[in-house]
């Protein structure tokens, strides 16, 4: 039987990537978005208009005949904006669309939520899903709460909890620091001996094409991320060489950059590139998925590639 599968937020960064992907695997893919003209085309590829999850939403239209969810829409951390906003476009939302698929045949509704909900942006010990939730954003404590709302309907699920996603084409705090690492100031690489765990754009979608197929991932979460974390000392000497510049010099110590972005409230940003959060991908990898980019060629790749 070939399977339908809905994806909404389909013109995104991972929507993009994704879509094509599923359609690969010989499924109908229903791919939603804001803008249908920036969704990959595919004779596979039905590219219908994503509702204003701004507002309460009418899913069934675009549940009709669908056997599969992967629910990507959604809306990015950012500081300026307000928690309500979070909690009607990702729980709100997420509930709605939860709901809509009780009574239909739906076989799994798989939802991106984000490791930040595990242990928010950094954390003294490594991650895993047995670890009580701290999320310490609005955004993050909306995808927990979305995630609640999911297994209240009582649905088949699965949720996966990504780490830091790079790729071609990255835009954010990825972006941000490969825009910074390319410049000629003197920075303070070699101090920046933190770990991070990063994802690969294309590690998430064999991630979300294996859970799909994977009777044994239904009703379970998961964090998701590149299995060997990286030093953000190392990122940022293989994002300038990469981009055709020297390895960077020892350069100031870190203490005035944190100064500077903690009193530009910026301290998610600081968080995320001078403390360590290392997450354990254990229990998906156990389960049988298998990334195949390995981060630091993943990095240079994406260097290559432009900034979104």
């Amino acid at each position: 039987m070939i399977r339908r599968v809905l994806v909404t937020g389909a013109s995104g960064f991972v929507g993009r990537a994704l879509v094509p992907a599923l359609a690969a695997t010989g499924r109908l893919v229903r791919a939603a978005a804001r803008t249908t003209a920036a969704v990959p085309s595919g004779d596979r590829i039905e590219a219908v208009r994503l509702p204003d999850l701004a507002e309460p939403v009418d899913w069934a239209p675009l549940l009709d005949g669908v056997d599969e969810i992967v629910h990507l829409a959604g809306i990015a951390y950012r500081s300026n904006i307000e928690d309500a906003v979070y909690d009607r476009v990702i729980r709100a939302a997420t509930g709605e669309l939860a709901r809509a698929c009780i009574g239909r045949p739906i076989q799994r509704l798989l939802f991106v939520s984000s490791a930040g909900v595990q242990a928010g942006a950094a954390a003294d010990h490594m991650v895993r899903e047995s670890d009580p939730p701290q999320p310490a954003t609005a955004h993050d404590r909306a995808k927990l709460a979305a995630e609640a709302e999911i297994r209240a309907a009582r649905v088949p699920f699965t949720i996966l909890r990504p780490t830091l996603v790079y790729g071609p084409h990255v835009k954010g705090n990825v972006a941000l620091l490969m825009r910074i690492s390319t410049q000629p100031w003197p920075l303070p690489a070699a101090a920046f001996s933190n770990r991070r765990s990063l994802l690969a754009l294309d590690n998430l979608v064999e991630a979300i094409v294996f859970c799909l197929g994977a009777p044994a991932t239904a009703g379970e979460t998961f964090l998701v991320a590149d299995p060997e974390p990286i030093t953000v000392a190392e990122m940022i000497t293989i994002l300038r060489e990469a981009d055709g510049r020297p390895a960077p010099a020892a350069g100031a110590p870190p203490a005035p950059f944190e100064i500077l972005l903690r009193t530009s409230e910026r301290n998610v940003l600081w968080d995320r590139i001078g403390q360590d959060l290392v997450v354990d991908p254990g229990k998906l990898l156990a389960a049988g998925w298998r990334p195949a980019v390995e981060t630091r060629g993943g990095l240079r790749a994406a260097v290559r590639a432009g900034i979104g």
